[in-house]
Order: C-alpha cells, then structure tokens, then sequence
C-alpha cells in the first residue's frame, strides 16, 4: 500500500516594508506615481493615453525591480515629504519606507536591490542604507517635522548693483531665522486647505552666478520655497523679494539637506479661514 504525499503548503502572502534614503538628480521625475489629473490614470488627450503625466517616478524605478523579486503586485511609497517634481533632491537624501502588499517572497537582498534599482536609474536617482522595518516607521517619518536647506536659484526683475545687493543680502543673514505667514500657494490650493500657516526662513549664505544669485535657504517643515522666496503677490509675509526690497522669482530649486526634526507646533490659521 502506498502512502500518499501531500504538496508542501503555499507560502501566505505577508506585507513587507523597507526603508531608505533618495537622492534624485534630474528636474523631471515626481516621487510618486503622477496620475493626469483630468483623466486620473485612465487615458485622455491631455496624456496621450497614457494616464501619467511623466513616465516614471521614483516609486516607479524602485518598484520595476523590487515587485518581481519580492513576487508581488501592489506597494506603497512613503516619504518624509517630497519636493516637487522639477525640485532635485541632493545632499543626504530623503527617507522614505516602501511597503509591498502581499508578497510571496518576504525576503530578499536589500542590498542586491539598491544595486539593481541604482543601475538601471543611472545620473537620474538613487537609493541607499536600505533595511527592513516595521509600520511604525511609516508614521515616525512621516510626522517628523524637519528643517530644510535649500539652494535657490533667483532672478531679479530690476537690476540691483552687486555691492548692493551684497549688503542686502548680508543684512538679512545676520537676522537670523525670519518669521512669516503663507496662505496656501494657488498652485496647490486645489489640493490643500486654504490656510494661513506660520513659518520661518534663513538666509545661510549665496553666490552670484551668470543666471542670478543662488542662494542658500533653511526653513521650517512645510515652507513653500518658492512663494517664500517671490512673496506671491502677498500670500506670504514678508518673503525673501521683500526683505531685500527687490522682487523676484525663483527660478530652479534644489533640497541641500533634510534638517534634524524640531518640536511640533501646532499650525496656526488666520481668522476666517477653514482648518
């Protein structure tokens, strides 16, 4: 009589999460997947049927790699904000946790995967200090309220004399942190609270280049740079134009660093706008 064997049972699918650290280094690349917003993923003129308005992302460039190697279909990216999409993000990287949904393989090389995702992604962005982690990390990197170093290229509408301008720009450094107030950037108003938000912005040092001045610029978590750098026809108060009494445009932007986290403050709304 023989004895009847049973297949080995299949392996349960599991959540998997991993975090890291970003570096992107081109001005066309979104961190997340960026739908259309007229068609919402599912094809339309404005797209060419595509259903994105760029063909990666740096969710994307991870995820061609690491979703057959982890036998998975769905993830999640979770970053410690993000910059916008013609923003590189240098110096020490973003971090970030990225979750697979129901893999089949839970284990995999971290270090095999950065390599790969690294190739393929070459002079467009990397990723490093890969390591799995827990869902708490979700939440602790992304209510982490960290500072910012930025590198901000400015135009000047009307010339100002170079020794001038120095002085200027000399002046507002020695001031230190500067407090101001942003209403809610139109540019992001369909998709933010119309708010009144209290900040702050430092001038850490400049240049003068043949294009403009690049300066160097800290602020708190959640600043938006380039209204705080033109004022935005007065939707932030006072803005870098005009503390140096001079207007002007931001016109290309760089994340230096992400800062250590300070203490949460509650946000602050002016009165007769919505929470």
């Amino acid at each position: 009589m023989t004895q009847e064997t049973s297949a080995p049972p299949r392996p349960q699918p599991v959540r998997v999460l991993f975090e890291g650290r970003y570096r992107k280094f081109v001005r066309d690349l979104p961190q997340t997947i960026f739908y259309c917003p007229e068609c919402k993923g599912r094809g339309c003129e404005r797209c060419e049927g595509y259903g994105k308005l760029t063909r990666d992302s740096v969710q994307e460039l991870i995820a061609r790699v690491a979703m057959p190697r982890f036998k998975a279909r769905r993830n999640k990216f979770h970053g410690a904000g993000r910059e916008d999409v013609d923003v590189r993000m240098l110096g020490g990287g973003r971090p970030f946790v990225f979750e697979v949904l129901k893999a089949r393989r839970p284990m995999i090389s971290l270090e095999d995967l950065a390599a790969e995702v690294n190739r393929r992604a070459e002079g467009r962005m990397e990723i490093f200090d890969l390591r799995y982690c827990n869902r708490k990390r979700v939440v602790e990197i992304k209510e982490a309220r960290c500072p910012k170093e930025y590198a901000a290229l400015v135009r000047f509408e009307k010339e100002v004399a170079g020794a001038e301008m120095e002085e200027r720009l000399q002046r507002l450094q020695e001031r230190g942190r500067v407090p101001i107030v942003q209403e809610t950037p139109e540019r992001v108003a369909h998709r933010r609270a119309r708010l009144e938000r209290e900040r702050w912005i430092e001038l850490a040092g400049w240049e003068r280049e043949e294009a403009g001045w690049r300066l160097r610029v800290r602020s708190a978590h959640g600043t938006y740079i380039k209204e705080a750098v033109s004022g935005e026809g007065g939707r932030t108060r006072p803005s870098l134009a005009g503390l140096l009494e001079a207007p002007c445009q931001c016109v290309e932007l760089d994340v230096l660093e992400i800062l250590p986290p300070e203490p949460v403050e509650e946000e602050q709304a002016g009165p007769g706008l919505s929470r």
